[in-house]
């Protein structure tokens, strides 16, 4: 597969769902995010999960760049049918998990095995507290492979990011990642 480039993949370009119910990451932020990841985990052959997946462009893009499975889990029906759409006309195949569900019922059951990166999107209206448990889900549920990299889209409005124990910020630097109206928090197992 090729990179995500200007939203499209392989030549073809990515069905986002209409309205304001999903927020796509943007090709700016998007191509940001996996630069930022190259100088902390190598994609090739890892486990992704993208949650609150949205169109999936962040789980396809992974996919592009090397990883051998992505876990796309999304609760929106309408968004889910774009997600699968998206898989289809990109040939995804096997490689690609889809799971229509909250992400914090979700993270109730335990994986087989961890993930490599994990990189959540919740809606920027997701108070803080709601997304501390979601990262505490994380980790207490074996989500997490060792050394794991945890990236968490957030709106630059926004309170700091605090990471939950068994985590701890990416870089000395312990700021967000800014971006416009954006930023990504990077974090790792600790």
């Amino acid at each position: 597969m090729t990179r995500i480039i200007a939203g499209t993949l392989g030549g073809r370009r990515l069905t986002v769902p209409a309205g304001r119910d999903t927020r796509p990451t943007s090709d700016r932020v998007r191509e940001a995010l996996f630069g930022t990841l190259q100088a902390l985990v190598d994609l090739d052959g890892a486990r992704f999960a993208d949650l609150y997946a949205g169109s999936g462009a962040v789980g396809f893009e992974a996919l592009s760049r090397g990883a051998s499975h992505v876990l796309l889990v999304e609760a929106e029906p309408k968004a889910v049918r774009l997600v699968r759409d998206n898989a289809k006309a990109l040939g995804a195949g096997d490689s690609v998990r889809l799971v229509n569900d909250r992400v914090e019922r979700f993270l109730t059951t335990a994986p087989a095995t961890g993930y490599d990166v994990v990189f959540a999107d919740p809606p920027y209206a997701l108070p803080d507290g709601r997304v501390d448990e979601m990262l505490s889900a994380l980790v207490a549920g074996g989500w997490l492979a060792e050394e794991a990299v945890v990236v968490v889209e957030r709106s630059s409005r926004g309170t700091p990011l605090g990471w939950v124990d068994g985590l701890v910020p990416a870089f000395t630097d312990t700021s967000g990642r800014r971006y416009g109206e954006t930023t990504l928090w990077y974090g790792r197992r600790s």
